[in-house]
């Protein structure tokens, strides 16, 4: 069991405080309700841009690293569909240096054309070699846009198109920061040999008189269900063929994620698992196959991937992928099976709440998703999952209709 704390200061700041006295380390997690599927489709990657930008300095402090580096702390930022998160590690005594770096950038960034220009470059040579330069690294952006035709999930954090990036400008920005980057719209948590008691008065000394902001109303168009399988084919300069399958799945807050997610293990989850053990290791129709879901507050995606043999077709791969996932949806599963990927997730689960920082991030998110006490009753519910659940969801789930295909194949 995880025991937090939680308080609220009147500009709608939520800050959960975890007394883990087990570590001299405390982890500062701060996370804005805000991601790629809060922008434009005709201005999109910056909430990833926008994270860069938060460590080109405030108004009052130009260096955000140093600072933080002197009193031995370290911090790092992430971006996703739905949330970006910022967080600091560093001793107890040095606890008020992080208070006083994030609420700073909080209040307000140093905007300048010359650091928004040094932070597009950075970003626009990060799509160039992670999607453009890089072999079978456009696949995602395109199984995206194939299997989202109206929500903003069809674009990766990175943006659509690196036109986007390159035409921001500083009214862009500035407009970006004061719609989404407010006390209103983040939620704070402290973890560590730390009390309420001693969090308390600094959250209010620092946070406390940051002013609420309007926030950009959220109104997402809903993705309408897929009726009809789709499928696209794109020749590339790539050693191999691959394979991209996506089938569309619920939202992180339905109990149908926690049964899909178990599926995704069943097929994929190390070498042990049905894909590696039938497609690679016996039958040597892959080189590697993979299975994961996507993990998004909106209804997300199931995803398989995999990179065929030489010697194996695109309609024989397709098939055998098909025939692993009727055996699912046949119910042709053991007890035991399902017993080993439950223990397996588990055991995963708990090793990574030992770590302050990993505490910290699950209970901002969870309580971004309702309430922070989600993070006590996750095993739970993948323990509840039946072989019945599996079969049933798995023959929603795999329909053919419900399907976005993308073969990409090799010039050779």
């Amino acid at each position: 069991m995880i025991r937090f704390e939680k308080l609220a200061l009147n500009n709608g700041l939520k800050v959960i405080i975890h007394n883990d006295p087990s570590t001299t380390i405390v982890a500062f997690n701060l996370l804005y309700n805000v991601g790629s599927r809060d922008e434009s489709i005709n201005k999109t990657g910056f909430a990833h841009l926008f994270e860069h930008l938060m460590f080109e300095g405030s108004i009052n402090i130009p260096s955000y690293d140093k600072p933080l580096q002197n009193v031995g702390g370290e911090n790092n930022a992430f971006t996703s569909n739905d949330i970006t998160n910022y967080y600091i590690t560093l001793p107890k005594q040095n606890i008020e240096r992080a208070f006083w770096l994030e609420s700073d950038r909080m209040l307000g960034l140093d905007f300048s054309t010359k650091k928004l220009e040094i932070q597009k470059n950075v970003v626009i040579e990060e799509f160039k070699q992670r999607y453009l330069n890089q072999p079978y690294g456009d696949a995602f952006l395109m199984l995206r846009a194939l299997a989202y035709k109206v929500h903003p999930y069809q674009w990766p954090t990175i943006g659509k198109d690196i036109s986007h990036i390159q035409n921001a400008n500083l009214a862009d920005v500035k407009d970006f920061f004061l719609h989404h980057y407010a006390p209103n719209n983040a939620i704070l948590c402290i973890a560590g040999n730390v009390t309420a008691n001693e969090m308390r008065p600094l959250a209010e000394k620092w946070f406390g008189n940051i002013p609420r902001r309007k926030i950009s109303q959220r109104n997402l168009p809903a993705e309408p269900e897929q009726k009809k399988a789709r499928t696209q084919t794109e020749l590339r300069n790539v050693p191999f063929n691959a394979i991209y399958k996506a089938f569309h799945m619920s939202s992180k807050l339905e109990n149908e994620y926690y049964t899909t997610d178990l599926i995704s293990d069943l097929l994929a989850n190390g070498k042990s698992s049905r894909l590696y053990q039938n497609l690679v290791k016996d039958k040597k129709m892959f080189s590697e196959i993979n299975a994961y879901i996507t993990g998004d507050i909106d209804p997300g995606l199931f995803v398989i991937t995999g990179k065929l043999m030489n010697l194996t077709s695109m309609d024989e791969a397709e098939e055998a992928i098909d025939i692993e996932l009727q055996h699912i949806i046949g119910g042709d599963i053991s007890d035991y099976e399902i017993e080993k990927v439950k223990n397996k997730f588990e055991s995963v689960y708990q090793f990574s709440q030992l770590s302050a920082l990993n505490k910290a991030m699950s209970l901002s998110y969870f309580e971004l998703l309702g309430d922070a006490d989600l993070i006590n009753h996750e095993i739970e519910k993948y323990r509840s999952i039946s072989k019945e659940n599996i079969t049933q969801l798995a023959s929603k789930l795999f329909k053919l209709e419900n399907s976005s295909t993308l073969y990409y194949l090799s010039k050779k």
